[in-house]
């Protein structure tokens, strides 16, 4: 077995690369539930769902990111990680996603309206991720 201790994490949405870097630990949140990987990690494809993703710096530094889906693939100590968008802590309106939130919450709550509900549970999560990474930021 190697002794790699690192393993190369790249998160790409359609605009841009928002992360790549070599770490030491990955949990995402796949839709078989919650994955741990490590470098020598087997491959893998997994789809991803709506969550906050943990990463272990080498250092030990943890950081969280906003992940809004999409899939991860993991191959020979690179993993990729391709979703529609992905948010850092330091770039998330607190007060805008609190206020998503309680808009998401609302339209739930409205049992007279005719509302896409799916549309609405959806938004309700985003709110809830960018609040719980937003509210940590990098490093916290």
């Amino acid at each position: 077995m190697s002794s790699v201790s690192t393993m190369r994490l790249n998160v790409i949405t359609p605009d841009r690369i928002v992360f790549s870097d070599d770490v030491h630990f990955v949990i995402a949140r796949t839709g078989s539930g919650d994955m741990g990987i490590l470098p020598n990690h087997s491959p893998l494809v997994a789809t991803l769902r709506i969550w906050p993703m943990k990463i272990e710096m080498p250092n030990g530094d943890k950081h969280e990111l906003a992940v809004f889906g999409g899939f991860m693939e993991v191959n020979a100590n690179e993993v990729n990680i391709v979703t529609p968008n992905c948010e850092l802590p330091e770039a998330i309106d607190l007060d805008r996603a609190k206020r998503a939130k309680d808009r998401a919450e609302r339209r739930l709550a409205d049992k007279n309206t005719n509302i896409d509900i799916q549309r609405a549970q959806h938004a309700l999560q985003r709110a809830m991720v960018r609040i719980n990474v937003g509210g940590k930021g990098v490093g916290k």
